[in-house]
């Protein structure tokens, strides 16, 4: 069965990503090269390329998580993962565009150890960065001349739709105090879970998978997908920032409705209660008031639901991977990959 035990010749997690990473960042770098001037330069400051003044850097590039599964499910499936670097890179585009945007909408001042790019460059030249990553992702694909772009352009552009919806719930909820969880995963799945979907889609299409395995890989990558937001959800209360790269507290100090704090507000419980009137106050949160929300939090049951939340969509992952890629050394692979998703600590 698919994640039981090692295969001969499979990888870990870590150096499947970084694998990954080698194989999808020269399309990148070259898409990027591509882009006009002022474009180039935000876009390779936010990769980590380069500096505010164009001076090389090697700073972190992200996990490159959504890439690797566009090459391995792909592989998965008997086809060429070289073929499939084009949808890697696209998925990979798409993701960064919605990080740009993302920064400046939350007021985010740090990503990955560094100051986002809206802070270095202003929100407007962050906003048209991640315009034309979008533009370029497209490109990619078209300019790819396999026989399934243009099903991969459908299939990246829905997930896209789905993102920004997912983004806009997020928003409207900061307005609201009547979030119920339902809404909160319906969100997630739309802002996180679509673009791993899409991301297993697309190695499908582009290994040559039926429709019934693009199917299951599209659903095994949601539903990592949404594990991974249980994940990350916890870490912007509980996170390192020593290795997460953001402030600690940082959901709890912006009062976002994330899936934990949904959950707390949900729980009809006595710390639940005293958590939601903490977050209705007005002003900003001080330190010590951030503190007492997260052990309200913790209190009220929301990290240990996200964390089981977390653990269950993880098995029901793996349950369509069987399905998709049975007893093979990348089936392996990505089951190794879904539990660093759920399992992670940034």
């Amino acid at each position: 069965m698919v994640g039981v035990g090692r295969l001969a010749g499979a990888r870990a997690g870590g150096e499947v990503l970084g694998w990954g990473r080698a194989a999808v960042d020269p399309v990148l770098r070259s898409v990027v090269d591509g882009l006009p001037g002022s474009m180039r330069r935000v876009a390779g400051y936010h990769f980590g390329w380069w500096d505010e003044h164009g001076d090389p850097l090697d700073a972190s590039g992200g996990k490159a998580l959504r890439p690797v599964l566009v090459l391995l499910t792909a592989e998965a499936v008997g086809g060429d993962p070289v073929a499939a670097a084009p949808a890697a890179a696209a998925v990979e585009l798409v993701h960064n565009f919605s990080l740009l945007h993302d920064d400046v909408m939350d007021g985010d001042l740090t990503r990955r150890h560094r100051p986002t790019a809206w802070s270095v460059f202003g929100a407007s030249a962050a906003i048209l960065a991640g315009d034309a990553l979008l533009t370029a992702a497209l490109d990619v694909l078209a300019a790819s001349g396999h026989p399934s772009a243009v099903a991969g352009m459908r299939v990246l552009g829905g997930a896209v739709q789905e993102l920004i919806d997912g983004q806009s719930a997020d928003l409207a909820f900061e307005r609201r105090g009547d979030v119920t969880v339902a809404e909160c995963v319906a969100m997630a799945e739309g802002k996180t879970a679509a673009l791993l979907g899409a991301a297993c889609a697309l190695g499908g299409l582009f290994g040559g998978a039926d429709a019934g395995v693009v199917t299951s890989l599209r659903a095994f990558g949601r539903l990592v997908g949404l594990a991974f937001q249980h994940v990350d959800d916890l870490l912007g209360i509980w996170g390192d920032p020593a290795v997460t790269g953001k402030p600690v507290h940082a959901d709890l100090r912006t009062r976002k409705k994330s899936l934990p704090v949904v959950a707390a507000l949900n729980s009809g419980s006595p710390p639940g209660e005293e958590f939601a009137a903490l977050y209705r106050q007005d002003g900003p949160l001080a330190d010590a008031d951030l503190v007492r929300a997260a052990d309200l939090v913790d209190a009220a049951g929301g990290r240990a639901w996200s964390r089981a939340q977390a653990d269950e969509l993880l098995d029901h992952a793996l349950e369509r991977l069987r399905f998709a890629a049975p007893d093979s050394r990348v089936g392996v692979e990505l089951a190794a990959l879904a539990r660093l998703a759920a399992h992670r600590d940034h």
